[in-house]
């Protein structure tokens, strides 16, 4: 079985209190798949509007073998998964995945192989994990643009054409970078640039939204 394809690591990482988070600092919290399940759907039996499980923070497929055993038990119960990701997998894993997740957020970080490769990633990884996926469940992506790194015009126009090519009806959302982790010193992503990014993938995707506004 393949594995977790790398370990991204973004120096403008929104989340990096989580997903930096040393061992010391994470905590003994642990719960069998069996227990997490059946907590789901406890939740759901006492009418508290429990649907399933949302894999996410920090990246659920460092432990995509969890992932797998928790979603399996998830779906036996008749309740649903969603899985958010940066889709840095091998093909393999996402096969084994596809039978029980309804559904992906997955953050194309950028359309360029160099920023990818920058961040630890590789551009093309992403891009054969999202054809892959959405041909079997519903698939939505997200990209934060961060100021002077991926926030140029024909990048979005390029990003949004490869979307376009498996489905013009794939969500895309076009997120708000504010300072984090290593770029503390950095501006926050200009609201106008957003619209503007926003403007040029519209003209290939029909469900295009602005996020972190």
């Amino acid at each position: 079985m393949g594995s977790y394809g790398c370990n991204l690591r973004c120096p403008f990482c929104q989340n990096h209190e989580i997903s930096m988070a040393r061992e010391a600092d994470a905590g003994s919290l642990y719960r069998e798949p069996e227990h997490l399940a059946d907590m789901a759907l406890e939740l759901q039996e006492r009418n508290a509007g429990n649907i399933g499980i949302a894999y996410t923070y920090n990246e659920p497929l460092v432990g995509w073998e969890y992932v797998h055993d928790t979603a399996q038990i998830v779906k036996e119960y008749g309740m649903v998964n969603v899985l958010v990701t940066n889709g840095t997998a091998s093909t393999e894993v996402l096969e084994a995945l596809l039978p029980y997740i309804n559904a992906m957020n997955i953050d194309l970080k950028g359309f360029r192989p160099d920023y990818y490769r920058m961040l630890g990633g590789s551009l093309n990884t992403v891009k054969a994990f999202i054809a892959r996926a959405v041909k079997d469940c519903h698939v939505e992506l997200t990209t934060l643009i961060v100021p002077g790194e991926n926030d140029a015009l024909e990048e979005m126009a390029r990003e949004a054409c490869w979307i376009a090519s498996l489905s013009p009806e794939i969500p895309l959302h076009i997120t708000r970078f504010f300072p984090r982790y290593h770029m503390t010193g950095h501006h926050p992503t200009d609201i106008r640039r957003l619209y503007q990014l926003a403007e040029t993938a519209e003209r290939y995707l029909k469900n295009v939204y602005v996020g972190n506004v």
